[in-house]
């Protein structure tokens, strides 16, 4: 009887190796949580978004904007309609402009002052920078509206990152698929039609 129990823990403890082993083996298959968290759709609060404040995101690697425009700010994308090269959205860089986003403040009408854009671009990949106080100011024309220089070539977006006419970059920055959880809540990377 001795040997029986002996032989019978043994292949037990065996088992219990073979199938931990064999988990382990299996997980690697699996993508890693760094490689799901690049591609996956990311949620955000934006109850503490304040108007005239931008948080950035990182989606699939990339920063994404998010402003809160305030009504000034909403006013001065008519004034740019003329000087913009797509003010309707017809073309796009990587990702193909959401219908929900081809309108004049390229958002969801439910939240009109809210821009969701990738901060990215469409020259050479470069990151443009904030310059929403309107004016002369270094690199940018005297009747400057506000919105975003990129510091590479100098490519200027208005505040619904639309691209000035006559610049290097030669479409607008991407709309990022989103939707509204809440009025307080956004999920980059997924809407009506599913994850990007």
């Amino acid at each position: 009887p001795g040997r029986r129990v002996l032989l019978s823990a043994t292949c037990a403890a065996g088992g219990v190796v073979g199938l931990a082993t064999a988990g382990a083996l299996v997980s690697t298959f699996q993508p890693s949580e760094r490689a799901k968290a690049a591609g996956a759709p990311v949620e955000v609060d934006i109850s503490d978004l304040a108007p005239g404040a931008m948080k950035v995101v990182e989606w699939r690697g990339n920063p994404v904007w998010i402003l809160r425009r305030t009504p000034e700010m909403m006013a001065s994308l008519a004034k740019n309609d003329a000087q913009v090269a797509d003010p309707a959205s017809d073309k796009f860089y990587q990702l193909e402009v959401p219908s929900y986003a081809k309108n004049a403040t390229r958002s969801r009408t439910e939240h009109k002052e809210v821009l969701v854009v990738v901060g990215i671009c469409s020259h050479l990949g470069c990151s443009p920078s904030s310059r929403f106080a309107e004016g002369a100011q270094p690199s940018l024309p005297d009747d400057w509206n506000g919105g975003f220089l990129c510091p590479c070539h100098g490519s200027t977006f208005d505040l619904a990152a639309r691209v000035f006419k006559n610049k290097p970059a030669p479409t607008n920055l991407d709309v990022p698929p989103h939707m509204y959880l809440s009025d307080n809540r956004i999920v980059i990377g997924r809407d009506e039609k599913g994850d990007a």
